[in-house]
């Protein structure tokens, strides 16, 4: 996948979640780095050491339903990211997510 460096103008922050057992939203900050009120419009998202299913539909993904993410391949999300979730797609996968406005 290819990603729009042009539409990334902002480190918002940064988060690792590594218990995907069960299907688990993102922490969407609300400030950036600096204190500063922004909130994020496009996140990057890469699982590592397993792949992922993920939904944004307001169902929650199971390990074998929802979109399929493998393992070191980037989503550039810019949907909704209060309303993402995410499994682990029947291994043990953590997810590495940088936030961007």
């Amino acid at each position: 996948m290819s990603i729009n460096l042009k539409a990334i103008t902002v480190c918002i922050g940064y988060q690792q979640i590594t218990d995907l057992t069960s299907a688990v939203g993102l922490t969407v900050p609300a400030m950036d780095k600096t204190g500063l009120k922004q909130m994020p419009t496009i996140a990057l998202i890469t699982p590592l050491t397993g792949a992922v299913r993920w939904r944004d539909d307001g169902t929650n993904p199971s390990s074998t339903v929802g979109m399929p993410l493998a393992a070191g391949v980037t989503l550039q999300y810019d949907g909704n990211l209060n309303g993402i979730k995410f499994i682990n797609n029947g291994g043990t996968a953590e997810l590495n997510i940088s936030y961007y406005a």
